[in-house]
């Protein structure tokens, strides 16, 4: 596998043509975006890497430290510059950072990989899970951040720490490097199970990190070099420049008017369905922005050959955002060039609804290519979003900002302990059988406030879907005051439930009927995973995490 960095996921339809004409010499013809913003390429042979590589370079992509021990790519809100709640775009930081530290030699050899992540502001982004994680705020006029550090998601999952109210933009860098410098000094180089960030600050606690880290600060600034200070303000300068967009609004002619229908004699057609979940309004006026609802992240070259005509034509910016759901987002676009931008994606395959709701479920790549994946994450995902698009669920308003991420394992790479119901992987025997097993998680949540799911069970594979289901039906029976799904999903994970589910032993009750398993003579195919035609053998093996 390739991952290509996508540094705060801005993509060119240049770099979309190259990785499709990539995918097509090299690998299987399609790509796979990560819930990290990444680009991927599996089964590419190893004699080709070099050629991949190249190719990369030519339109300014490298997978240089996109793994290993260093710093992985710098993730960046795809709301950033749109968002009506920012204080300011964040995404000239979010590169600014990933050119600085890129082949820098303080990051080359880390205890563990180390991630950036940048919000748009206190609902976008996943702050909250990331080794540093900024969210933008001003005071007094200063540009400046809410820093969050420790986080991370894995076996062992921790919420990042608020490091002080306020954070300059002016000490972006020295606070930066200073967590770097400590992380790289104090961080365990022994056990490859506890060499996070995360465990290091767990360990010493957070008010001991956080005096050593003000302290480092203090060093760092009093021996920064003018000329590192100055390569990290020019990076800052020509992002912010390379980002700025000239709008003539004159030439909004769409502006205050309503989004444009294809089929107006039905409000249930694909269009509507597509332009209730899948586009956004922007804060600047008249412009919106369309997510591209991906299978489980996957895309093929002719998909993504599409996907960059449609950023040259209808985009005012000329390129697009991979967002953690996995999915494209094309910004910039008038209202009165949303019917045909949907015309030309539904064409190829990439018009389906679903976006901002439980339909569009993650899936890591699981066993498909991942040697630590023990369950067919990413078959499972791409299952569930077949059947809910199929049930419509899409158009029901109750299950928008809900969401389903799946791991293939307890490595967190479909980030499932931030997902309204979050699965992952496991393996179980029953009798003389092994059979695929998810631990099913209840209420995580993304955003400044975010919050790690709670474990409720454990769900044999071919019965997830069921039990999804059967959650959704009480949900519905036992909804108050129109609270959406996440909403009564947290109520009842904290016991505050009411009527027959007050908490999370009276919904293991509901649903512990449903798991249970046929006899292996009676129904085989329980006992095989998605995608698989032998019976299930939990099989793993040395490798790297997929995201």
């Amino acid at each position: 596998m390739i991952r290509i960095k996508v540094p705060g996921g801005d993509i060119t339809p240049s770099q979309m043509e190259k990785i499709a004409s990539l995918s097509e010499s090299f690998s299987i013809g399609s790509a796979h975006v990560s819930t990290r913003q990444n680009i991927q390429l599996h089964w590419v042979q190893l004699e080709d890497v070099s050629e991949v590589f190249r190719g990369l370079a030519e339109v300014g992509l490298t997978s240089r430290e996109a793994c290993g021990n260093t710093i992985r790519n710098v993730m960046c809100s795809h709301f950033a510059g749109v968002c009506p709640n920012e204080p300011f775009d964040t995404t000239p930081h979010a590169k600014a950072i990933a050119r600085f530290f890129l082949r820098n030699p303080i990051c080359q050899n880390l205890p563990r990989k180390f991630k950036f992540n940048f919000s748009c502001c206190a609902e976008h982004g996943y702050v909250r899970i990331a080794d540093v994680g900024l969210v933008p705020t001003i005071k007094d006029g200063i540009r400046g951040f809410r820093i969050y550090l420790g986080g991370g998601l894995g076996a062992a999952s921790f919420i990042g720490h608020l490091l002080e109210e306020f954070t300059p933009e002016s000490r972006l860098l020295s606070t930066s490097i200073a967590t770097i410098r400590l992380y790289d000094r104090l961080g365990n180089r022994e056990n490859l199970a506890r060499n996070r960030m995360r465990y290091l600050v767990s360990e010493i606690g957070w008010e001991k990190f956080q005096e050593l880290l003000l302290k480092e600060r203090i060093l760092v600034e009093a021996t920064i070099s003018i000329p590192t200070k100055t390569t990290f303000d020019g990076f800052l300068r020509s992002s912010s420049k390379a980002g700025d967009l000239a709008i003539n609004q004159s030439t909004l002619n769409s502006r205050g008017k309503k989004l444009p229908v294809i089929n107006s004699g039905s409000s249930n057609s694909p269009y509507d369905r597509w332009l209730n979940t899948n586009v956004v309004a922007q804060k600047q006026p008249g412009l919106y922005s369309a997510y591209i609802t991906l299978g489980a992240g996957d895309i093929t070259a002719n998909q993504l050959r599409v996907l960059a005509e449609c950023l040259r034509e209808f985009s005012m910016e000329k390129k697009a955002r991979t967002t953690p759901q996995q999915n494209f987002l094309i910004r910039y676009i008038k209202a009165d060039q949303l019917p045909k931008i949907y015309n030309r994606l539904s064409g190829i395959g990439l018009g389906n609804p679903g976006a901002n709701t439980i339909v569009s479920t993650v899936g890591c790549s699981g066993t498909t290519s991942c040697n630590l994946a023990i369950t067919n994450s990413h078959r499972l995902a791409k299952e569930i979003q077949s059947k809910f698009l199929e049930l419509n669920i899409d158009t029901d308003h109750d299950f928008v900002d809900s969401t389903i991420k799946i791991s293939g394992c307890p490595n967190s790479c479909g980030q499932h302990e931030v997902a309204t119901i979050g699965f992952y992987g496991g393996a179980s025997r029953i009798g003389t059988s092994m059979v695929p097993i998810y631990t099913m998680l209840f209420a995580g949540s993304t955003g400044e406030s975010g919050e790690l799911g709670k474990a409720v069970m454990r769900v044999p594979s071919k019965k997830v879907i069921d039990v999804v289901m059967k959650i959704i039906e009480i949900y519905k029976k036992e909804k108050t005051n129109g609270e959406k799904l996440n909403e009564w999903i947290h109520k009842v994970s904290v016991g505050s439930g009411t009527n027959g589910v007050k908490n999370m032993e009276d919904m293991k009750k509901i649903l512990s009927p449903i798991i249970e398993l046929p006899p292996l003579t009676s129904a085989p195919e329980f006992y095989k995973d998605y995608g698989n035609d032998t019976n299930f053998v939990a099989k793993t093996a040395r490798g790297e995490c997929a995201a």
